[in-house]
């Protein structure tokens, strides 16, 4: 006689209808116990663009338009919406329209990378007036004019999509951010284009640059290649290591002065006077007034009528390109980069 078959011990679904659980990469998080695979992380360090002269050649290669202003990273969740910095930092009630605009977005979990900007009159990101917006460095203003240019999907309905190639996460995040809105959040579109085609209209347009992107690539944090910025003009961090007064200037700053890294160690690279208005110039001399010291912490030669500061501030500079002796070439300011933004010095090599 034939045996029938032994009962297993545990079925596998004590309900048909029941859904297939997968098993979590970590242990999971008790406030997201209705997630079936991967918990939200709690903070995902950006992937940076590197820097090069020229576009990449080759079909493998998105362009999209590089903006100019500070990177978030939005986490949506069911019942809140945290802004994140590049640096960690929550700035979720300095951006109401963007936080206001993500609780309305159709999904139930997700982490949207971005960049909050400004435009000016021709619908340039301008990263001068996104720091007025928001009351200048280390204000506290809240920016309801900034938008945020969302470029990338890294997480969506409890599923990690940092592993999977960019062409998928753009597909998944144009169903939930579509072409062409007016909302403040607004998808940073791909441009069909050979980049040397469209990194010369970028330029003749006033834009700050362009960005490749490689459609089979992952999501790495970290300036490993995957992501390559051309820029119109070069635009760096440099540290304020004094001021020279004027008389006849907003502010009554003649020039700023400012050094790179060089290993460990601060170089001057000159000085910009010009890129100021009344009002950034004030601002300025406010934050450079609180850190005055008798020596300056650099040699920066023989300068009249100079004020030193510890330094501490970081100026976003747009020049042109560098002299022989080391020297910023027809240097411009832009404004005061944030901590929080994980401001960076130029490193000389």
């Amino acid at each position: 006689m034939t045996k029938p078959p032994r009962k297993p011990s545990r079925p596998l679904l004590g309900d048909a209808e029941a859904p297939l659980r997968g098993r979590p990469r970590r242990r999971r998080d008790p406030a997201q116990s209705q997630l079936l695979l991967n918990p939200m992380p709690v903070r995902i360090d950006p992937c940076l663009a590197l820097l090069k002269p020229r576009p990449p050649k080759g079909r493998q290669w998105a362009f999209e338009v590089k903006w100019d202003g500070y990177r978030l990273a939005i986490h949506i969740e069911p019942k809140s919406v945290r802004i994140l910095t590049s640096g960690g930092h929550d700035w979720t009630d300095r951006f109401p329209a963007i936080a206001a605009a993500a609780k309305r977005l159709p999904v139930s979990t997700a982490i949207l990378d971005g960049e909050a900007v400004v435009f000016d009159e021709l619908g340039r990101s301008d990263f001068g007036r996104l720091q007025q917006s928001l009351g200048g460095r280390g204000g506290k203003r809240t920016s309801w004019e900034s938008v945020l240019m969302v470029f990338d999907l890294l997480y969506l309905d409890g599923h990690d999509l940092t592993g999977a190639e960019f062409t998928a996460r753009r597909h998944l995040l144009e169903g939930i951010v579509p072409a062409g809105g007016e909302e403040a959040i607004r998808l940073s579109e791909e441009i069909e284009a050979d980049g040397e085609t469209l990194l010369r209209i970028a330029c003749e347009h006033g834009l700050e640059g362009i960005i490749a992107k490689d459609r089979n690539g992952t999501y790495r944090s970290g300036r490993l290649g995957d992501w390559i910025k051309i820029k119109c003009v070069q635009s760096d961090g440099f540290m304020i290591v004094g001021y020279e007064k004027s008389t006849s200037s907003f502010g009554g700053i003649g020039r700023l002065l400012l050094a790179a890294r060089k290993g460990g160690e601060l170089v001057y690279v000159g000085g910009v006077g010009t890129g100021f208005n009344e009002r950034s110039a004030a601002e300025l001399r406010t934050q450079m007034d609180k850190l005055i010291i008798g020596k300056s912490p650099v040699d920066t030669g023989r300068k009249r009528n100079a004020v030193f500061v510890r330094p501490e501030l970081i100026a976003e500079i747009e020049y042109r390109a560098w002299t022989r002796d080391g020297k910023l070439r027809h240097p411009s300011y832009k404004g005061l980069r944030e901590v929080q933004d994980n401001a960076a010095v130029y490193q000389l090599e």
